[in-house]
């Protein structure tokens, strides 16, 4: 007895027409990516790589210069200019550690204590983004003065005589000390920390405050325990934001401190359009993100947050 198999049935050819519109539709995401690779193609990778030229170069202005693949410039920079680098560092981690611990109040206020008040409070927190980081900085110069009120009021309590014996001031002037360029830096980079922050804490369910309560955890042991674990990824994004930006600060250093407050964003200026060592500059540059890269990396390890949305 024999048996027959039935022949598959055959897979209907699929119409030209339906397999081009098919294509069209999985090249979408790579249309609409180009517009902000081309971007970082021309403003972002394109410089580097001029940049990563320029470190690597010998001459000078008159003579022009060569690319020699003398690499002996980023050693000669660090050991020449690793106070400034090691002297960011410590004053963008000051000012770092100031903005959380004066923003993650704040940002609690707003997410869960602020109400109707929520949108004025937020308002007030972006308001100094409309006017220039350079007059908000000259203001603090103002502020600082010898003569004005912080400083007189300073003196009379005896502020500045504790913060002169650590080293922070000067004699009975805050301005030209690095606590007048650590101010700087944690105002004008505050608001770089409450708005992660705010963003991670608003998202947190109140409901888990209200079942902690119920199980009889009091109000430090339910900050400690739900409150912070949770808005890590508002810590880790906002410290990332702030310290970022001011290790290449120039500014405040500038305005705020004196030579003996230069930050190797000073440094890293003055070689560019002062010395006019551009190997130098580049080299320079090239190190702080190095570090800055390698930092970062550590931290977010660290941290446990690789997550930050």
């Amino acid at each position: 007895m024999t048996t027959s198999t039935a022949p598959a049935p055959e897979t209907p050819a699929t119409p030209p027409a339906v397999a081009r519109a098919a294509r069209r539709r999985r090249r979408v995401p790579y249309w609409l990516l180009l517009p902000g690779i081309l971007w970082l193609l021309v403003f972002f990778a394109a410089p580097l790589v001029y940049q990563a030229s320029t470190s690597v170069q010998t001459g000078s202005l008159e003579e022009g210069f060569k690319v020699t693949w003398h690499f002996a410039t980023y050693a000669d920079a660090l050991s020449e200019y690793y106070p400034q680098f090691l002297r960011s560092v410590a004053y963008a981690a000051t000012a770092t550690v100031l903005c959380l611990v004066l923003g993650y109040p704040l940002a609690y206020l707003i997410a869960f204590k602020a109400g109707r008040w929520r949108n004025l409070l937020m308002i007030l927190v972006i308001a100094p983004f409309f006017t220039s980081f350079l007059i908000r900085t000259l203001a603090w110069k103002t502020i600082l003065s010898d003569n004005g009120l912080v400083v007189s009021t300073l003196n009379s309590l005896h502020v500045l005589d504790v913060t002169g014996a650590l080293g922070v001031t000067e004699g009975h002037r805050v301005l030209a000390t690095p606590l007048a360029v650590v101010c700087g830096l944690t105002y004008n980079f505050l608001p770089f920390m409450i708005l992660p922050l705010y963003t991670s804490l608003e998202r947190i369910d109140p409901r888990l405050h209200e079942a902690a309560g119920d199980l009889y955890a009091r109000p430090v042991t339910t900050f400690r325990k739900v409150t912070f674990p949770l808005s890590m990824p508002g810590v880790v994004a906002g410290t990332l934001l702030t310290f970022i930006p001011a290790a290449g600060d120039y500014i405040n250093a500038e305005l705020l401190g004196s030579t003996d407050q230069k930050m190797i964003g000073n440094v890293i200026q003055s070689q560019f359009l002062r010395v006019l060592d551009y190997p130098t500059a580049a080299a320079l540059s090239f190190i702080l993100m190095a570090a800055i890269l390698a930092m970062v990396t550590v931290y977010i390890r660290k941290s446990g947050t690789e997550d930050l949305v």
